[in-house]
């Protein structure tokens, strides 16, 4: 069916028939009859003007600076629906739950559009500004090829050795001459094809030398920037940049940049992330920083050593392979058995003792900023709102003098906020990762009747809920207080064995954000009850009181 296109020199009068539609020409249709309005009939009217592209006139359905709003039409290639839908458009596809959007060469407007290509200046964004990584990064992805081979030799030494024997001197160098100028080749392609650019609304980074992979990072979904440097990245004077987006287990990253370029960048995404104008974003700068917390080198060591841990994992390493030795009379059983054990007693002490090493914390707008480490140094945050749980952790050996303090924060590694501090000043971190918080004192502990469910442990086992937080306490030797904010939970659960429904006693199970449950042990079933349903009505107003979660608030 064809349709015969108006002629575009008439003008249609809207008013010579005030009783037909809006969207119908009377007088130049006169050989129409009176139409009724139909109720399924969208009244075009409303529609905004069109602009040459398809796009809506920003003058008609705009967002800030000019931008389309959320709630604005999409274009002629594709809408993305509010449920998190799909939609393809000419050069990829969007998913609308997604953090970060994955396609092979098309480039998505920050409203979900989609449009063919990297470059969108011809739409009215700004010309897109594409960098590379720093020119010592070829030097570290050129190890990829040795590091293969390297693998190949320790998943099969016995194959790996065989063939070494085979090698002729020439056939060496033959190989060394392939291997050598291949990996640097790889090294250097793999960099040179290596772009990012920061949008408006997102961070693109395009990989790939023979697959290409684009990555759209929305900043509205960002929730850290952490910066890593490797001991000789310190010695380079470069950085690695990582990105925690909601949403995704692994995180982006960008390795490595010069070490002011990485500071820079961390300031300039954190700040749009928080809303700031693209113009503005790059003269914020880095966001001041109000030192809480600085574990001297003296304390952190003294607490390795009054750690439990050390000593077991130490003794294992040393008494283990001793029996071996005896029992089997093998050098390669006890050496099999010793370095591990060994590696883990020095990841437990040693280890810990380098990457804790002058551990600062400080509070800024966007998050509590966590500088660490010897040779490593790892500069990370912890975004606010984003913490679900948090641990107050005191072995036995550290009693009365210091407490460790870790946490779960949704979508992020980061596991702990204070690596060892006396309780005073733990309690005031914790006062500033969650506000309005105050740390139980004495969490109560169950009847009696509960130490025939767990005998001995049932001491251990304590519970306390204030106007912020959900408390319960475990453990005898080494005591741990979890605390759950009312905002973050998510559910609440009862549960009873036989043996428990015989004393009359019950478990509570609240569970809270990035996959944690806080459990009070062995509390009476009246009681657990009545938890369970104030727990419900706590929860929900804690949601509805809880403040947004957004950068630099």
């Amino acid at each position: 069916m064809s349709t015969a296109s108006p002629d575009p020199s008439v003008s249609p009068d809207l008013s010579a028939d005030p009783d037909l539609p809006a969207h119908l020409d009377a007088s130049a249709r006169p050989d129409l009859p009176d139409l009724p309005a139909h109720p399924d009939v969208p009244d075009t009217s409303a529609r905004p003007a069109a602009v040459p592209g398809g796009l809506p006139d920003a003058a008609a359905g705009s967002g800030p600076a000019g931008f389309p709003s959320p709630t604005a039409g999409a274009g002629h290639d594709g809408s993305v629906p509010d449920d998190g839908g799909s939609a393809r458009g000419d050069g990829g596809s969007v998913r609308g739950d997604g953090d970060s959007v994955r396609e092979d060469g098309g480039s998505v407007r920050g409203d979900g559009d989609s449009v063919p290509g990297d470059s969108a200046a011809g739409l009215g964004e700004r010309p897109l500004s594409e960098r590379r990584l720093h020119p010592v990064t070829p030097f570290r992805r050129a190890w990829a090829p040795v590091a293969v081979l390297a693998g190949w030799a320790v998943h099969d030494p016995g194959q790996a050795q065989e063939q070494l024997t085979r090698l002729t001197t020439t056939a060496l160098l033959v190989g060394l001459a392939v291997i050598v100028p291949g990996a640097a080749l790889y090294g250097f392609l793999s960099w040179w094809f290596t772009h990012f650019a920061v949008t408006d609304t997102e961070l693109r980074i395009r990989t790939g030398l023979l697959f290409r992979r684009t990555a759209h990072i929305r900043l509205e979904r960002l929730q850290a920037v952490d910066i890593t440097q490797p001991l000789l990245a310190r010695v380079a004077g470069v950085a690695k940049l990582k990105l925690d987006v909601v949403g995704t287990d692994d995180k982006d990253e960008l390795a490595y940049l010069g070490e002011g370029e990485a500071r820079r960048l961390r300031a300039e995404l954190l700040a749009r992330a928080a809303g700031f104008a693209p113009e503005a974003a790059s003269e914020v700068g880095e966001a001041p920083v109000r030192p809480l917390l600085h574990v001297p080198p003296g304390v952190l060591a003294a607490s390795v050593l009054l750690t439990g841990t050390t000593w077991a994992s130490l003794a294992a390493a040393l008494v283990v392979p001793t029996l071996l030795w005896f029992a089997t009379h093998s050098a390669w059983t006890v050496l099999a058995t010793g370095l591990p054990l060994l590696g883990a007693a020095g990841a437990s002490s040693v280890g810990r003792f380098v990457g804790e090493y002058d551990w600062t914390v400080g509070e800024s707008p966007d998050g509590l900023r966590i500088d660490h480490g010897l040779l490593d140094r790892a500069h990370e945050t912890v975004p606010p709102g984003r913490v679900q749980t948090v641990r107050i952790v005191e072995p036995l050996l550290w009693r009365g003098r210091w407490v460790r303090v870790e946490l779960d924060v949704a979508g992020s590694s980061n596991a702990v906020l204070v690596p060892v501090a006396p309780r005073e000043v733990a309690y005031a971190v914790i006062a500033a990762v969650l506000p309005g918080t105050t740390v139980p004192a004495l969490p109560a502990r169950p009847p009696r009747r509960a130490g025939w469910c767990a005998p001995l442990r049932w001491r251990g086992y304590g519970l306390a809920v204030t106007d912020a937080v959900f408390a319960t306490r475990r453990g005898l030797l080494r005591r741990r207080l979890h605390l759950v904010p009312h905002a973050k939970v998510q559910s609440v659960r009862l549960t009873q064995g036989p043996w428990e429904r015989f004393k009359g006693l019950a478990d509570v199970h609240v569970d809270a954000g990035a996959g944690k449950t806080v459990t009070a042990r062995l509390r009476d079933a009246g009681e657990a009850a009545e938890l369970l349903r104030a727990q419900a009505d706590r929860s929900r107003t804690g949601r509805r009181e809880a403040p947004p979660d957004r950068w630099m608030a």
